[in-house]
């Protein structure tokens, strides 16, 4: 558009200005604020009631000039005054620097002015005038408010209508002193009722406010705490929307989205083993907004060959007073240093293990073929014996150590070998190779309790469990002690029960007996591995194993196995699911 359009273009006559318009509606306040002399409560009060009293005596004041009614215009205009300036004396004094008591000086003026203006014309009514001071008197100044215009205005009305001649004696003499005590009754109940609910309500006050100041304290510390802290945390509400996040949250999101900065799987998360991709429904935060409770879920962020990040998250529900679903916390942490260290500790261990298994399995090839040997003196035998016997405590020890390796929850799961079969004759061929050796000590090897139990499991893998709990009830059980066996199953569950008359266990060793490299004892022998492999070998079944102990009397280990394939499908077998379902924990041996 050209300037010659712009001249041409049709415009209004006056442009509204709206910043004149703000600035002016801003003013506004001015013009009507509160004089200063009634800047407090007191004083506004004080002016208000005395101004209403004001406003009727000038009406009245109005209709006596062109009328002039009154039969004493003298006294009228006296007692109006006196009640004016009342009023004044409402407006100018300050009354929030003095005591409170000095404003009922102001109600008794009142009280003066208002019988004179009565006087001047008994007839005229303006006898109701009192109603303002009793009014007044009754509620601001309690039980001696009242009494003093309760028996002062009475008084003042019976004593005009005897002393004055022109007014008769009946019964209006005491009707109005009459309505005037009701009315000041009932302004005092008022009143006390008000002061009650006033104190009530200030008490209240007070105590929300503190408790609103102790709400903020505790809001600033939990703050300050969850900002200090490495764990990210965060609250979700009942619909999914986030309610609160921490400095450590936004951090380590920060850190997953860029985890694979340059990499071709950006945004792409993994579960624990960091190779299988997670869809958009598993990613933790996606399952506890459905209500999903779990402990520890591993995700990497990042795809292969890039800077990648692991975390590990858990998600707790929360419930309102009523116990009805107030939402989830989620608690995540990084653990990629962490779970870094312990690839790089099993590749280690896995590594140097099999490095030693291969030379301790040709070592102990040749001993045997030595101590087999006629041609070998009957002395030199025995040193062979035992060089035979601790090399194949080397491998054996060698063998605990990569199989835990092996069951670290970074490496790759062990090989099971599920088929259906009589646990009952795993159990009994391990009972029968242990017996030369609990024979040694005289111990009694029960293997009567041994019934035909099926299960769904690997033969050689709960051969190597019940070995090792065989082992450690002989190892831990007293000369002359009993090792029972018992095997039990359901049709859906089998249970395999290895008990001892050993020393038993304390409470702390209970809590402590499938941790890893724990040992019972000062002088306990082995790598404190067994029970921890034993226990991961079940879980690996779809079962678990459990302990009861008594300290001195013995303990009682139970394997719980799946009868057959299809109880590990089974919704009413729990407890084995409940293995199956959860992740491996690290545990130890006894």
């Amino acid at each position: 558009m050209g300037t010659d359009d712009i001249a041409d273009y049709p415009v209004a006559d006056q442009v509204v200005d709206s910043r004149r318009i703000r600035r002016f509606l801003g003013s506004l306040p001015r013009y009507f604020a509160l004089p200063p002399f009634l800047d407090s409560g007191r004083t506004r009060t004080t002016a208000f009631l005395q101004l209403t009293l004001c406003a009727v005596v000038l009406v009245f004041v109005a209709l006596a000039v062109p009328y002039g009614f009154p039969d004493d215009l003298g006294m009228f205009w006296l007692g109006a005054i006196v009640v004016l300036g009342g009023g004044g004396a409402a407006l100018l004094v300050p009354w929030s620097r003095i005591s409170a008591w000095w404003v009922s000086l102001v109600p008794i003026i009142d009280i003066v002015g208002v019988a004179l203006i009565t006087l001047s014309e008994p007839a005229s009514g303006f006898g109701a005038l009192f109603f303002l001071p009793v009014i007044w008197l009754s509620v601001f100044y309690g039980l001696g408010g009242y009494l003093l215009g309760a028996i002062s205005v009475p008084i003042v009305l019976i004593a005009s209508s005897v002393i004055d001649p022109r007014q008769e004696v009946g019964l209006q003499t005491v009707t109005l002193p009459i309505m005037i005590i009701v009315v000041g009754s009932i302004g005092a109940t008022l009143a006390r009722q008000m002061t009650a609910q006033r104190l009530l309500f200030t008490r209240q006050t007070r105590t929300m406010a503190r408790t609103l100041r102790r709400a903020q304290k505790q809001e600033e510390l939990l703050a300050e705490v969850l900002d200090t802290i490495d764990f990210g945390v965060i609250r979700l509400a009942a619909d999914g929307s986030t309610t609160l996040a921490n400095e450590a949250h936004a951090r380590l999101q920060r850190a997953a989205r860029t985890a694979d900065v340059g990499g071709s799987g950006r945004g792409a998360a993994f579960g624990a083993d960091g190779v299988t991709a997670l869809e958009r429904a598993d990613i933790p935060f996606a399952r506890a907004a459905r209500g999903e409770v779990f402990d520890n879920q591993i995700v990497w962020f990042g795809g292969a060959g890039t800077r990648r990040r692991a975390l590990s998250v858990t998600a707790r529900r929360t419930r309102a007073v009523d116990g009805s679903d107030s939402g989830a916390v989620i608690v995540s942490r990084d653990v990629t240093a962490e779970l870094t260290a312990l690839r790089a500790r099993d590749s280690l261990v896995s590594s140097v293990s099999h490095e030693l298994r291969t030379p301790l399995t040709s070592i102990i090839g040749y001993l045997e073929l030595a101590v087999d040997d006629t041609s070998v003196p009957d002395g030199a035998r025995k040193y062979l014996e035992v060089a035979e016997r601790n090399a194949a405590r080397l491998l054996e020890i060698v063998s605990d150590i990569l199989t835990a390796s092996s069951r670290s929850e970074m490496s790759a799961d062990l090989t099971i070998s599920q088929q259906q079969v009589d646990i009952a004759d795993v159990v009994r061929a391990s009972g029968e190779a242990w017996s030369a050796s609990a024979g040694e000590r005289a111990i009694a090897l029960d293997l009567s309790g041994i019934r035909a139990a099926p299960a769904y499991a690997d033969p050689l893998r709960m051969r190597q469990v019940i070995d090792n709990l065989i082992s450690n009830a002989v190892k831990y059980n007293r000369d002359g002690g009993r090792v029972s066996l018992t095997t039990a199953s359901d049709g859906v569950t089998t249970t395999i029960t290895v008990s001892d008359t050993g020393v038993g266990l304390t409470e702390d060793d209970l809590s402590r007996v499938f941790e890893r490299f724990f040992r019972v004892g000062d002088g306990a022998t082995g790598t404190g591995l067994g029970l921890a492999i034993s226990r991961d070998l079940v879980r690996a079944h779809g079962g678990d194993i459990s302990v009861t102990s008594t300290v001195g009397v013995g303990s009682n280990f139970h394997v719980l196995l799946p009868a057959t394939a299809d109880s590990l499908d089974d919704p009413e077998d729990t407890d084995t699911r409940g293995a199956t379902d959860s992740p491996l924990r690290e545990g130890g041996a006894r």
